[in-house]
């Protein structure tokens, strides 16, 4: 047989393995193959004989087999390193690389990746203080006797952030060390197929050689191509740290990130506009979307629909004031012809996607296929075409881009790699949550995709808006968009496929239900599940009115003679 003669030359035996019909179908779907025979090396599954001589041919078997310094090695300090904790529990020798590149305005932070130092960390703490804000205002309606406004230091809100965000890295490096993990403070780039270059930075380098590698190096914000855009605009890496309060906010694009920020900044009592070239939340459900711009539009959020062609700084900033930037914009008249506009603010934020970062790790020298979004595209997290990388979190192509994705999918592909578990994770139903001032919490299907994949007339969508009871004596404008929605499949007993709510505490009540969903959960099960009130939840167990969906008969009459052209009507 040509595989044995191929390890008999390099001197490996190989062991052979046969297996039933029912074992070989399933260890065909959690390697994500058609068919046999396969081959493992040192518990990585290759492939066939074509994938085997190509390894062979390239000269990457022959190091593959070879001894390294470690079993396996993390890039970049992601949650995923929990993953890296597991493997050194189970015996293996790990290192974990972490190096952050500094943003445009030269921010960098400490160990533990986007999420804690500047995502859901920083972003949900400072969102907490824009809603205590409101709280406050609240108060005085329930007889607190509070003289004036309130009023935000923002410097004592981030360093308060920063100070906790800190610890957090502290609390890394210890567990780092507690499970005898080697961090690295270096970027790491493949030199060849188990050879990473680690360059610190002060320019020294190290080899480092592994069996395996887990890629978890993440998003980074995108910048247009756009004069004064890089030397003008902020982006998330750097507004939980700002010295200094942004003032008058410009926030450019629709994504979560932007609306987010522009919530909580508005909040705090800034001037904030949101500038979109469409749709918001793109992805997300349409009407739960256009609920959200509504309400911020009622607490004060501008939005405008342009796209910048120019910035340019006006004013430099101070080390406790911002400066002062004019955007450049080009609107559409009345009568179709254009007129450029400009509009001054304290600071922009840059919020219109984010790319993967896999342009310089070296991964075109050892092969490993991307998308066109420079993804990495896998068989669940292996890489499809490097059979000893994988890939967890944002940077896995079709990956949810969430960070408990990222450490769930770390934590379940350790246990597959070393001690023989064949848990999957699972992609499909994961909650999740954009924290805008009123929070919007979803499960499952959009309406949109429920419709595309069952049928309109086979989606029932059972909705209603609801008072919080907490709102009823503030009389709060969010009296007027709570707002929640189960999307069922009509032809399965009502199966419930979608969870949508905007409310406060959404994130808390939408991570609860989420185990309904996953559980297949119907309307019936929802509706005979008996809710604690006075609470929002409850809800979920009172929706009775159902969307009607609308239908239109057309009727066409036509008349053939010169005298009788054809009418048509809707009925």
């Amino acid at each position: 047989m040509q595989i044995d003669s191929i390890f008999s030359e390099l001197g490996e035996e190989l062991h052979k393995v046969e297996v039933n019909k029912a074992v070989a179908n399933f260890v065909l779907y959690v390697v994500d193959r058609d068919t046999f025979p396969l081959v493992f090396i040192k518990g990585d599954c290759v492939g066939g004989l074509c994938e085997l001589r190509l390894l062979e041919e390239n000269g990457v078997l022959r190091n593959w087999l070879s001894k390294h310094t470690y079993d396996l090695i993390v890039c970049d300090f992601h949650w995923s390193f929990l993953g890296g904790f597991m493997a050194a529990k189970y015996g293996k020798k790990v290192a974990c690389l972490d190096f952050v590149k500094p943003s445009t305005q030269g921010t960098t932070w400490g160990l533990g990746g986007t999420c804690v130092n500047v995502g859901c960390i920083p972003k949900k703490l400072m969102h907490r203080a824009s809603i205590l804000g409101e709280h406050i205002n609240d108060a005085k309606k329930f007889g607190w006797e509070i003289d004036g406004e309130p009023k935000l230091d923002w410097c004592k809100m981030r360093n308060a952030v920063q100070d906790h965000v800190a610890s957090l890295n502290w609390n890394y490096r210890v567990q780092l060390r507690e499970n005898s993990v080697t961090y690295i403070n270096a970027y790491g780039k493949f030199v060849d197929s188990h050879t990473l270059e680690a360059k610190n930075k002060k320019g020294k380098v190290e080899m480092l050689t592994a069996d395996r590698f887990l890629l978890a190096t993440g998003l980074r914000p995108r910048f247009p191509n756009v004069p004064g855009c890089l030397e003008c605009c902020i982006s998330s890496d750097d507004l939980f740290s700002l010295p200094y309060n942004p003032g008058k906010t410009l926030c450019v694009g629709a994504s979560y990130i932007s609306l987010e920020s522009a919530g909580f900044l508005k909040g705090i009592g800034n001037d904030v506009t949101v500038m979109v070239r469409s749709i918001i939340l793109r992805g997300f459900d349409r009407d739960m979307a256009e609920r959200i711009q509504k309400h911020m539009l009622e607490i004060g959020v501008k939005f405008i629909n342009a796209v910048p062609f120019k910035y340019e700084k006006i004013k430099e900033p101070s080390v406790d004031k911002p400066g002062l930037i004019r955007v450049y914009t080009i609107n559409t008249l009345e009568d179709g012809s254009k007129q450029e506009v400009s509009e001054d603010f304290n600071t922009v934020l840059m919020a219109i996607g984010r790319d993967a970062v896999t342009d310089d790790v070296g991964l075109d020298e050892i092969g490993v296929e991307r998308a066109p979004n420079k993804k990495i595209i896998g068989r669940h997290e292996q890489s499809k075409s490097c059979p000893y990388v994988y890939a967890v979190g944002d940077v896995l192509d079709g990956c949810l881009e969430l960070t408990p994705v990222a450490r769930t999918a770390g934590k379940v592909l350790m246990r597959r790699l070393y001690t023989g578990n064949c848990e999957m994770t699972e992609y499909d139903k994961v909650p999740t949550t954009v924290f805008t001032p009123l929070e919007y919490g979803s499960c499952g299907l959009s309406e949109e995709t429920a419709k595309q994949r069952y049928g309109a007339e086979n989606v029932n969508v059972y909705h209603g808006m609801f008072l919080p009871l907490e709102f009823t004596i503030p009389q709060r404008v969010e009296n007027r968009h709570c707002y929640l929605k189960l999307i069922c499949v009509k032809s399965q007993n009502d199966r419930v496929v979608g969870l949508h709510i905007l409310s406060p505490d959404a994130g808390e009540i939408t991570q609860g239900f989420a185990i309904a969903l996953k559980l297949d959960a119907t309307k019936a099960d929802f509706d005979r599940l008996i809710g604690i009130h006075p609470t929002v939840a409850e809800v979920c167990s009172h929706l009775l009115l159902r969307k009607k969906r609308l239908h239109f008969t057309v009727l066409v009459l036509f008349g053939w003679s010169d005298e009788s052209p054809g009418l048509f009507g809707i009925i």
